[in-house]
């Protein structure tokens, strides 16, 4: 399947190996468009049934990206995980394209000291993670992310800007927003602390909250 333009909210996903496909596939579970890139015709070929989007790439070509929409997108994850060289050099083209947000998967401390240097914003270690979990990460402002059973999760995230400025009412966040904040961290501050109702929340603080995993996602999507 050929790949047309994407929007400036969708989300390219480069190598379709295990941990890209995986990706990718959570990444449209939850909702977003994914323009997914290989080199490789049989993978190409073997996913282009089941995401909407794949297209068959050099990615170390800024040029075949550009002529993709890449250059349009706001996040792309570099998931090549057999060719040091290969990673590197995509990051260095997503970098000349201009995309702000980078996210590279890396294979070894020195793999990861390399895509920092050059570019990639999140380093990813596939071994310690799992798509699902990066899919939450990458899609929403969220810092952190925990999946428990029941579809209920917990998340790490800066303080959303339509609440910074209140106060920490546990019932009125309860009723309008389905979550709990159970934890605070000041920007001064070295360590989480629980939270009171009558804490003022502010915009540079980091908070701890539960609830579903859709409830979650959504808090962490105000804007």
């Amino acid at each position: 399947m050929s790949a047309s333009k994407p929007n400036t909210d969708g989300i390219a996903v480069i190598g379709l190996g295990r941990f890209g496909s995986r990706l990718a596939e959570s990444l449209s579970a939850l909702g977003h468009e994914v323009l997914a890139i290989d080199r490789d015709s049989r993978r190409v070929q073997k996913w282009s049934a089941l995401l909407d989007q794949v297209a068959q790439a050099d990615s170390t070509d800024d040029q075949a990206l550009r002529q993709l929409g890449v250059a349009d997108l706001n996040r792309v994850v570099v998931a090549i995980g057999a060719s040091l060289e290969s990673s590197v050099l995509t990051v260095l083209a997503l970098v000349e394209l201009g995309v702000p947000q980078i996210w590279a998967r890396a294979t070894s401390t020195q793999h990861s000291k390399i895509l920092s240097a050059v570019g990639a914003q999140h380093v990813i270690f596939p071994e310690k993670e799992t798509g699902e979990r990066m899919a939450h990460l990458i899609a929403s402002r969220m810092l952190d992310f925990m999946e428990f059973g029941d579809a209920f999760a917990i998340a790490k995230m800066h303080v959303p800007a339509p609440v910074a400025g209140h106060r920490v009412s546990e019932q009125q966040l309860l009723d309008r927003y389905g979550i709990r904040i159970i934890g605070i961290k000041r920007p001064a501050e070295q360590r989480y602390r629980y939270v009171s109702d009558s804490l003022l929340l502010g915009p540079d603080d980091i908070v701890i909250v539960e609830g579903t995993i859709d409830q979650v996602q959504a808090f962490a999507s105000l804007t």
